[in-house]
């Protein structure tokens, strides 16, 4: 029963794997940095690049079980990458605070630039989730680009994850600049976790939206098919 109900809600499944994700890596590194900052050195850098530590574990963890990262490990991974440049070259706090979101920001814009692709970046996307390597969903997934309705629906999921992850940079860099260092690193994966999980389920409800007027613009077309055929 679980089974068919996670099968018919694939939103609510996916928002359930989020969730852990988001609750540890806002309380964690938030413990860390604080522990630093009020033991072992009031750098800001140092007590940054230490909170950042756990990401990585969590992302190691993560894939040795289940041979998979999930979104928020990988954009806090991708990001902590950029955060160990940046202490290296000696960077700026708030730089550091930003860094999960240039990865984001990144994949906003490839959304954006996407579009002006053959073929949109969610559609590749969407592909791989929906039909993975079957043969036959593959062919049927790539059957409905072939339709009109079938690419405006790939682009606006495409516009739609572009502003999704835009918007998180803008809003993470107005946060940064505007509140102290310790709610920000409280809050910044619940952002980035809640504004993944509403594209996702938007996504999937958009999509199923989407199914059901494909069918039906199906069956219109056949049946004006069908009349053209019978007075001919």
């Amino acid at each position: 029963m679980a089974t068919t109900t996670e099968q018919q809600n694939p939103s609510r499944s996916a928002l359930r794997g989020l969730l852990p994700s988001i609750l540890l890596n806002a309380a964690v590194p938030l413990g860390l940095y604080w522990l630093v900052k009020q033991y072992i050195t009031p750098s800001e850098i140092v007590a940054l690049s230490v909170a950042s530590v756990f990401p990585i574990l969590y992302s190691i963890y993560d894939f040795v079980r289940h041979r998979s990262f999930d979104l928020i490990a990988i954009f806090t991974l991708l990001g902590i990458i950029v955060s160990l440049i940046g202490v290296l070259l000696g960077g700026n706090p708030k730089i550091l605070l930003i860094r999960e979101s240039f990865f984001t920001f990144m994949l906003g814009l490839a959304c954006f630039v996407s579009l002006l692709l053959p073929r949109p970046l969610m559609f590749y996307v969407g592909r791989q989730f929906m039909a993975g390597k079957d043969p036959v969903k593959l062919a049927e997934f790539n059957a409905r680009w072939h339709v009109p309705y079938g690419r405006f629906v790939h682009r606006l999921i495409t516009v739609v994850w572009g502003v999704a992850y835009v918007g998180e940079f803008v809003v993470r860099v107005i946060l940064v600049y505007t509140l102290p260092t310790a709610v920000v690193l409280a809050i910044s994966p619940i952002i980035l976790g809640g504004i993944t999980i509403a594209a996702i389920v938007w996504t999937f409800a958009y999509a199923r939206h989407a199914e059901k007027r494909g069918q039906e613009m199906r069956r219109q077309r056949e049946a004006m098919e069908a009349t053209h055929v019978q007075g001919s």
